[in-house]
């Protein structure tokens, strides 16, 4: 994936999220997916879909010889932001697939 559009992706995201936490609180943000199953089902697919990804970085950190825990760390604690962190500083090459 190309860098500028991981900063773009980041940018924009950033921008959101500090509006929504500076409107909102940071549990306000999270507190409306605990009150209505679609809600629930919505933070269930959000907690299914970054397990995935933090499966992938989990194998390709042990591949290309980073570490592992900051990324999950990151990422259980700001979400999406964890995963873009990643990509942003993952070294480019024929070996990354």
């Amino acid at each position: 994936m190309q860098r500028s559009l991981i900063i773009v992706v980041l940018v924009l995201f950033g921008a959101l999220s500090a509006a929504a936490v500076w409107n909102h609180g940071y549990w306000g943000i999270v507190s409306p997916f605990l009150r209505t199953y679609g809600g629930g089902q919505v933070l269930a697919d959000v907690v299914i879909a970054l397990s995935l990804v933090l499966t992938w970085m989990k194998r390709d950190a042990k591949r290309t010889g980073r570490r592992y825990w900051p990324w999950l760390v990151l990422t259980v604690t700001t979400g999406s932001f964890g995963p873009l962190f990643y990509l942003l500083t993952r070294k480019a090459g024929p070996d990354h697939r």
